[in-house]
């Protein structure tokens, strides 16, 4: 209690600080615009002002100083923190004296002579603007090198290094990032670091001083730099480095060795602002090199805000960051839908933590209990659907067809149903990259689910679309977390096959691209994503154990276990011209694949119904083998397929329908 009572005064106090700092500032810069009009007029007259004249002076003086002061605070000026200023701050204070000199030039030129009083002299409209901008400017930039020069002081403070010394380190990026870091450290006095350099593999940016920090060279020359300055820790502050440029940085660091932090904050430098608190170890996210998504979010906006939004599967990975995304958008209710009480009291609690405001309902159902979900619908008359539910463990549904028949066909139909019947807006259903070309029990039955929206888009006035992506770093059952749990086992680490490689995206990214899809989905759409390039499993185990400070195959070693029934070896997407439509959003496509022909959907969920009951994998398979003519799952072998590129790509089906 007495904790909670100190903390309240603290606030109030340094809020009554800042007030007090205001109300200086604004006495500051009346002063300034009194003392720049009346210095403005005695160097118009060489210090010898006329009689007259005064009286106009005294008259135009409140006019004068009234529209430079309203300029100040409708530009924005009091909203800057001088700390961060840069050329949109600059160009906001240049509009203010522009805006407010115009009107009075105005008075000037249009006034009639009997209005003299009211004429300032242009002379004087020139002085007075450059004297009174450059003085309430002039002030603010002393105060922020005095601010500056008081913080380069050093100080030992609990985040200083022991013995107070800072540590030496090197920024590796001189661009805006490396620029705006290297300003950020050098700032702090709290901070331990202290920089001696820039590396940078621009050519034009050599033996280049910024912020009084030298270029030394290019990372070729990190192993010199760090022997000859005693380097023990750099900070990657490239704003979007490729894969490609992180695997190299990487490479070369871990022989020398070094330290490696990265300045993860993207958006931050985007605004031009850095928090060096947020400077972090490189994580494997960071290898993928994928670039941030740019959202349409006016589209967005409209697809959302103001709905009422039901995500199924709010517990798993991509569910719960939906919730997250969503938040932002203000939908007037968000449905939290899943059968796991635990991710739905995670999500939910992280929700209310962050937005405290959004009306928010957490349900327990089983989104295959078609009453439990006809019940939800009518209560709360959701208008946008995400169906992110589903079984997505490929080895695993391979020994439980049946319930991934239930899962991810019969609740997706009944949930599609339901949606339709109950006027939703828009229905989206996650699908994945297994689903071309299927091999797997899950994959297939994840194809038949695109098929089931198609069909429901004919049916119904509700726009259904489907979205497929491959791999997800970092969610729950991928291959990110195991690896990591297996390094602090001791290992070693296990990968299927030494050639298998997997499309991945973060999880933000795959979220953020599906209410994208969602926004502009006409119906009938299967969207595909764009998953860039292809990740060898291998490389990622590789990384991971070189991340955590340990040597692949020396600390850490990697086994490899052979496919799993039902795993590929490659994934496939298809998203090149012959297979795909653009969009308006570089990473979202359409796939030109064939809808099922009409009312034959009914015909094979009856039979699918039959195969979830009784649970006969061998019949499952070959039914759906016969169903999909691109499947090419084991029909009792036992062993993974691997499936060569050239198989036929999604086609019309009728001649395949028993």
């Amino acid at each position: 209690m007495k904790s909670t009572h100190r903390k309240v005064k603290t606030k109030l106090r340094l809020r009554g600080n800042r007030l007090l700092v205001r109300q200086l500032q604004f006495a500051l810069d009346l002063t300034i615009l009194v003392g720049a009009f009346v210095l403005a007029y005695l160097l118009r007259f060489d210090f010898a002002i006329p009689r007259q004249e005064i009286f106009r002076g005294l008259i135009q003086l409140p006019f004068v100083v009234l529209i430079q002061f309203a300029m100040l605070f409708i530009t924005g000026v009091y909203t800057f923190i001088w700390r961060y200023v840069g050329m949109a701050e600059m160009k906001a204070f240049l509009g203010a004296a522009l805006w407010s000199a115009l009107p009075l030039i105005a008075l000037r030129v249009w006034l009639p002579e009997e209005f003299q009083q009211w004429r300032t002299p242009l002379s004087v409209i020139l002085i007075d603007t450059f004297l009174a901008f450059g003085g309430v400017l002039g002030v603010r930039l002393m105060r922020r090198s005095l601010y500056e020069q008081d913080q380069k002081q050093h100080k030992v403070t609990p985040f200083s290094s022991n013995n107070g010394h800072k540590r030496p380190v090197l920024l590796i990026g001189a661009g805006r990032a490396g620029m705006l870091a290297a300003k950020e450290i050098q700032n702090r006095g709290d901070s331990d670091m202290r920089i001696v350099g820039f590396v940078d593999d621009d050519p034009n940016k050599q033996r280049a001083v910024i912020h009084g920090i030298k270029v030394l060279g290019v990372t070729q020359d990190l192993p010199r730099l760090v022997r000859e300055l005693g380097i023990n820790h750099v900070v990657i502050s490239i704003a979007q480095a490729s894969r490609q440029d992180f695997r190299r940085i990487l490479d070369t660091c871990e022989q020398i060795p070094v330290k490696v932090q990265i300045i993860p904050a993207f958006y931050e430098i985007l605004q031009g602002r850095l928090n060096i608190s947020r400077i972090r170890d490189v994580e494997i996210e960071d290898l993928l090199g994928r670039e941030p998504v740019h959202l349409d979010e006016e589209g967005v906006r409209r697809f959302v805000t103001g709905k009422t939004v039901m995500i199924t599967g709010a517990g798993g990975s991509i569910g719960s960051e939906l919730g997250r995304q969503l938040a932002q958008f203000e939908p007037s209710c968000l449905l939290l839908v899943d059968r796991s009480e635990f991710g739905l009291f995670n999500i939910d609690r992280g929700l209310r933590e962050t937005w405290p405001k959004l009306s928010l309902m957490t349900l327990v159902a089983d989104v295959g209990d078609r009453e439990r979900m006809r019940s939800i619908f009518s209560t709360y008359r959701p208008q946008v659907v995400i169906h992110a539910a589903a079984h997505k463990h490929v080895p695993m549904m391979e020994f439980n067809s049946g319930e991934a028949v239930k899962n991810n066909v019969l609740a997706t139909r009944a949930l599609g149903d339901l949606a339709g019947e109950s006027g939703v807006d828009v229905f989206v259903l996650i699908s994945t990259d297994k689903a071309v070309r299927p091999t797997s029990i899950m994959g297939a039955t994840k194809r038949v689910a695109e098929l089931i929206v198609q069909d429901l888009n004919r049916r119904f006035a509700t726009r259904y679309v489907a979205v497929r992506f491959g791999n997800v770093i970092g969610s729950a059952g991928s291959v990110i977390p195991v690896f990591r749990e297996q390094i602090l086992k001791g290992g070693p680490v296990t990968v299927t096959h030494k050639d298998m490689m997997r499309y991945f995206m973060t999880i933000p990214e795959a979220a953020q691209l599906v209410l994208q899809a969602g926004a502009i989905g006409q119906g009938g759409e299967i969207f595909i994503l764009n998953m860039g390039e292809p990740v060898r499993i291998l490389d990622l185990a590789e990384d991971t154990i070189t991340l955590s400070g340990l040597k692949p195959y020396e600390d850490i070693d990697i086994v490899f276990t052979g496919l799993r029934p039902g795993e590929k070896l490659f994934e496939e997407l298809e998203t090149d011209e012959d297979h795909v439509v653009k969009t308006r959003h570089p990473k979202i496509f359409i796939g030109k694949i064939a809808a099922y022909p009409k009312g034959k959907v009914h015909e094979a969920l009856e039979r699918l119904m039959l195969f979830a009951k009784d649970g006969e994998k061998r019949e499952l398979c070959r039914y759906l083998n016969g169903l999909l003519p691109e499947a090419r799952l084991d029909e009792g072998t036992g062993e993974a397929a691997i499936i060569p590129a050239e198989v036929n790509e999604e086609r019309p089906l009728e001649e395949a329908l028993p």
